[in-house]
């Protein structure tokens, strides 16, 4: 069984970073910083107002930037007949859900906690706020890869699909938003923790949720 799951996982992880075209794992962190560039524009050269708003826009920036890979998760190997093959192979809908999650979660979860950094700097982040932003995208990114990982099982398939996965994603995504950066405003330890509870939740619910999702867009 672990020698499958390494199999699978190195395959979501080569499909998921390169992308093919579409740029893979390198796009998201791309519009990340592109964000963080352009935010000081947006609010002017007041440091303290930077140093108190920045950390809320790198939460605004991650939730974006988990969007854009949706339309990559689930169609291509729907449309490809795939999950059909490994059905046959006796490999579950729900194991293939969490092996997904997990690559998902490494192309674009740590990458845009490295990217954090340079981000912090052009928003004038202290350190202490930095490790908070670090802790917090830790506790909240797998939520996000998960929550995504679900949202493109339920519209695979669908006309307008990545777009309206978009729109799911967002509100369902506020509370991972509040709680993360909430934690920087009151510098407390509450917000974090509830930040990685809501991403347990969803890591639990969503292999039973998008396998089912997948399993009825099969027919």
């Amino acid at each position: 069984m672990s020698g499958q799951f390494l199999s699978l996982l190195r395959r979501d992880c080569t499909q998921l970073f390169l992308g093919g075209r579409r740029g893979g794992a390198l796009l998201p962190v791309l519009f990340f910083l592109a964000v963080a560039m352009l935010y000081p524009f947006a609010v002017g050269p007041d440091a303290p107002l930077l140093g108190k708003t920045g950390g809320g826009m790198i939460w605004v920036a991650a939730l974006l930037a988990a969007i854009l890979p949706l339309d990559r998760l689930i169609e291509p190997d729907l449309e490809l007949g795939l999950f059909d093959q490994w059905a046959l192979r006796g490999i579950s809908e729900e194991w293939l859900v969490t092996v997904r999650m997990l690559a998902h979660w490494l192309s674009f979860g740590p990458p845009l906690m490295l990217a954090a950094i340079p981000a912090s700097a052009l928003v004038g982040i202290d350190g202490e706020k930095l490790r908070l932003v670090e802790i917090g995208l830790l506790a909240g990114t797998p939520g996000l890869a998960a929550l995504g990982v679900m949202i493109a099982a339920i519209t695979a398939g669908l006309r307008g699909g990545a777009a309206l996965g978009g729109l799911l994603l967002i509100p369902l995504a506020v509370p991972l938003l509040v709680f993360g950066a909430g934690s920087l405003a009151t510098g407390g330890e509450s917000g974090l923790a509830l930040t990685g509870a809501f991403s347990l939740v969803l890591l639990a619910i969503t292999p039973f949720a998008a396998g089912a999702a997948i399993r009825e867009g099969r027919g």
